[in-house]
This record gives C-alpha cells, structure tokens and sequence, in this order.
C-alpha cells in the first residue's frame, strides 16, 4: 500500500499541474488601502443564475455547487489553485498499488448542523458510506461512479473498493455532488431536503427565497476554523449590466461571472478590485446526434464551416474576458491536444460558400429550420450564431428559457441545438468523459446523445491503464482526434474567470473553475471595516 498523509500531493499518479492557469490577481487580502477587522457581517456574493436544487445529488450547475461548498464539505478538497488535493474530511488516505483500493481515515471532530431529525451529532464513516453510495446511484450526473463496495472499518476509517483501476477517484471525490450528508435529515425529509440542506459546511443553511437568494448563516463550531462571517447572502443577477450596478452602487459584495463594459468600470472604480485568472470554463453549442438534420455529418461540418468564432467570441465578450475554443477542453487542462486543435481549425471557416455545397450534398440545398435552447445569458452568442447560420439558409429560433427549463430539454435529448458552459476541474475526465462518453446519454453532459464506442475505450483507458500524467494524455489526445472527426460540438470560446469585489472583502480567491470557497484550510473571507 502507498500511503499519502496529511499534505502529500497526488501530482505525479493524478496530474493535477495547471499548466496555463495564471492569475492577474487571484486572491485579495482587503483591497488597497482597506483595514480594520474582519469579523463580522454579511458578505453578500451575487451569481448569474437561479438555482433549482440544494441536494448534492441532484445538482446541475456551477451556481448551486457555489452555495452548497458552503453547506457541505467532501472527503477530500482542492487546494486554491487546485494544483494538489488535500485533505477535508479525510485526514489521510491510502492507496494500493493497483489504483483499485482507497482506505481513508476520517477525523473525529465533524458534527452536522443541528436539523428536524437530528440535534447536530457527531460525524462518522457510516454517513461517509451512505452519501457515497447514495451519489453512486441517484446522482443526476453520475458524478460517482466505479465503486464495487464500501466497508465501514471503524467509526473513523473506512475502505473503498473499486471496480476498476480509475486514476481520477480522488479529484471525482472533491465534487460538491459527494459531499456528506446525515441519512436521517435526507429520508426524513424526502424531496424537501433539497431546499433544506443539512451537512457540516462553515456555514448552514438558514433560508431560500426562490429567484432571489439564499442565505447562509455561520457555523460557530466549524471543525476547520471559525468562519468570519456572521451570514452569506447568494443573490441571484442574471442580467451582467444589473449585476455590475450593483456592485457599483454597493448593493453587493461580489459579481461573479463578469463581463462586457463591467470589467472596465470595475477596474475604474477605486472602492472595487477586479480578480482575473485563466478559467477551467468552456462554452460550446451541442448538436443533436441522434435526430434531426444536425444528425447528418456533412450538416455539422457546414455549420462549422459557417461559424465565424472570432466575430462571435469578439462580439459576446468585447473585453477580452475569452479566447476563440476549438476543443471541449480547457486550455488550462494538461490534457488539452494542440494537434486535435490544429485539426479542428483546418476544417472550420468562416467559408460560406462551402458551407452552402456540404448542405446541399446533406441535402438541405435551401437549408433548414431548427431549434436552440440557451439559458438568458447566452442569448448574445446565440444571436451571433444565428445570424451567421442565416447565411446558408440554417433559419435558427432561439429559446432563451430559466435553468431548470434548460437543463431537463437537454438532459431528455429534446434540444435540437442548445448552447452552454462547462467548468471542472483540470484531469480532461470531467470534460470529456462526462460530455462525450455514451454512458453519460440521457444526464446534462451529453445531452446531444453523442457515441463513439472507440472514444469510450479511449477514455476508460485513460482512467484504468495508467496514473502517469503524461501517458494519460496521450490516451486523450487519440480520443480528442475522434472526437473533433465526429463534431459533436461546436467549440466557442474558453472564458477567463472574472470577479468583482468591494475592497472591503478579505481572503476571497478566484479559482480557475470558478467555484466560490469560503473557508478552508488556506482560505477564510471576512469584511473590513
């Protein structure tokens, strides 16, 4: 057995270097010029989407994982710059050689916040076990997956036997969708425990005004540390321009997910810091593989020959907050392949006239009509896209509609095109497999119901056959080249993390795949006088 204690980084058998994930900023002690204590009050964050769910299995979008980092906490954790996994709930592990055993040791400090059926007790290796195998099998996305068994040793360890060798269990285990739950407050509770979450976060749940916000207030007993904030207040700002006013005029403490003009009156503004780092986020349109004209090849590669990417990239995000995107992979992830993109851009245009012969082979010499569901914020991409579609006759009909709406068309393959974001963390397994793998039909990621049995292979052979990073990418960069032939997506653009902050925010990082962590073993936000 391997054993990994309390700081020992998994970097050589997980790949977990960021190879281009920089910052210009990244973290903020208290704005220039700020001081005074850092206890107290109410941080008041906005995100630029409603959520529908505050259960850990159930959840879809970056947005609710952002509250719910706050609720729970996970086995295991990412550092600040997810350059390492550390501890959290397990003070350390141990792992067979052939990547197929984990015996993890829990601490014995961990109380779940007081709820209906429970008074706050104690933490122990049988919630451990029950969250897991509770994830396992009703998890929306299949966020947990290859486990054979689950033996509680001992109220503080227990042991988790793979099916599979899979070399990305431990970065799988920091997802917000494993974290712990108390079995009796989640089957007391029935479907209403995804409005009142019960975990052992630094903060616990207190109320949810649905569309509007959820407020968190302080867990005095945190096992961690004593957070510094007496409440959190998640707004939700689905419009950019509203939620840079807001922050202007002091309405709220953080903008997430900014963009257009905001970045330059954030920078302009002496009471607000704007923090930018490379982003683990992509945005992309999907295509529907199963039904439809876009099920015909040639009716992609025309629609890709149509796509102009820098007029669209340019027109959506005029502040250089993203780069043009040609994988569905981050740049900032080890795995990404330069010669998968170089593929990619060799087929694309903008080249109408091509587009237009590829159509009329497919078929559709006078184009077509079809479909694209988006959610309010990428309403600009879409129009950009439908407009460049327009040119060979593609009569695009854009259905903005709220979260919820969204992510059950596409999961139930009812979209015929539909644009969305991606954000994970830096192993390509939680890109390519959840997007592209057949297994993952009928779950948000692949929600075009896109199949390749060779892909499939490829990427279960990236997870089983070795921990070596090099060699895993490799493995990847066969199944991207795939991938890119077939044009299951149309890549877009891979956005930077952005967020503005009142200077009287402390201790509050930007992390490459934009999750939101209040407190940590490195991390703990509070306010400034």
């Amino acid at each position: 057995m391997k054993k990994f204690l309390l700081r020992t980084a998994l970097l050589g058998s997980l790949g977990l270097l960021l190879a281009a994930c920089g910052s210009s900023g990244g973290s903020t002690d208290s704005g220039e010029g700020a001081s005074g204590d850092t206890s107290g009050g109410e941080l008041r964050i906005a995100l630029s989407s409603g959520i529908a769910t505050l259960d850990p299995i159930s959840y879809t979008a970056v947005y609710e994982s952002n509250i719910m980092r706050s609720v729970f906490d996970t086995l295991v954790t990412y550092n600040k710059d997810l350059s390492e996994i550390v501890p959290s709930l397990a003070t350390e592990w141990e792992i067979s050689e052939d990547l197929i055993t984990y015996t993890f040791h829990l601490r014995d400090d961990v109380y779940f916040h007081p709820g209906e059926y429970q008074d706050g007790r104690l933490m122990t290796a049988e919630d451990v076990k029950y969250s897991m195998e509770r994830s396992l099998n009703d998890s929306a996305m299949n966020r947990l997956r290859n486990i054979k068994e689950i033996t509680v040793i001992s109220d503080t360890e227990l042991e988790v036997e793979l099916e599979t060798p899979y070399a990305a269990f431990l970065a799988m285990l920091t997802d917000a969708g494993n974290s712990i739950v108390p079995k009796e407050e989640v089957e007391g509770m029935g479907d209403e425990f995804a409005r009142n979450p019960i975990g052992t976060g630094p903060y616990a749940f207190a109320e949810w005004m649905t569309d509007d916000f959820v407020r968190l207030e302080k867990n005095a007993d945190y096992w961690q540390a004593e957070p510094n904030l007496d409440s959190v207040r998640f707004t939700f700002i689905t419009d950019g321009n509203m939620m840079g006013n807001a922050l202007q005029s002091g309405d709220i403490d953080v903008a997430t997910d900014v963009k257009g003009q905001n970045v330059e009156l954030i920078e302009g503004n002496d009471n607000l810091v704007l923090e930018k780092s490379d982003g683990l986020s992509i945005g992309y349109l999907s295509f529907n593989m199963e039904e439809g004209p876009t099920a015909d090849l040639k009716v992609r590669q025309a629609m890709n020959l149509a796509l102009d990417r820098t007029e669209l990239v340019q027109g959506v995000y005029q502040y250089g907050e993203a780069k043009e995107a040609y994988l569905p992979l981050p740049q900032a992830s080890w795995g990404y392949s330069q010669e998968a993109e170089q593929m990619v851009k060799d087929a694309s245009g903008p080249d109408v006239e091509a587009a237009k012969e590829l159509l009329t082979e497919a078929g559709y010499p006078d184009g077509f009509d079809i479909d694209i569901y988006v959610g309010e914020s990428r309403v600009p991409a879409a129009t950009i896209f439908q407009a460049q579609m327009e040119k060979i006759g593609i009569n695009v009909s854009i259905k903005s509609v709220e979260w919820g709406t969204f992510s059950d068309t596409v999961s139930k393959g009812n979209a015929p095109l539909y644009i969305m974001g991606w954000s994970w963390y830096p192993d390509p397994d939680f890109f390519l497999y959840q997007m592209l793998d057949s297994k993952q039909i009928g779950a948000l990621g692949n929600g075009g119901g896109y199949s390749n049995p060779e892909v499939d292979e490829l990427l279960a052979r990236a997870t089983s056959e070795t921990s070596d990073q090099e060699e895993r990418a490799q493995i990847y960069e066969e199944a991207l080249k795939l991938i890119v032939a077939d044009l299951p997506h149309l890549d877009l653009y891979d956005q930077d993390i952005l967020v503005g902050l009142s200077n009287q925010v402390s201790g509050y990082n930007v992390r490459p795949d934009g999750t939101i962590v209040l407190v940590s073993e490195d991390t703990n936000v509070g306010l400034t006088e």
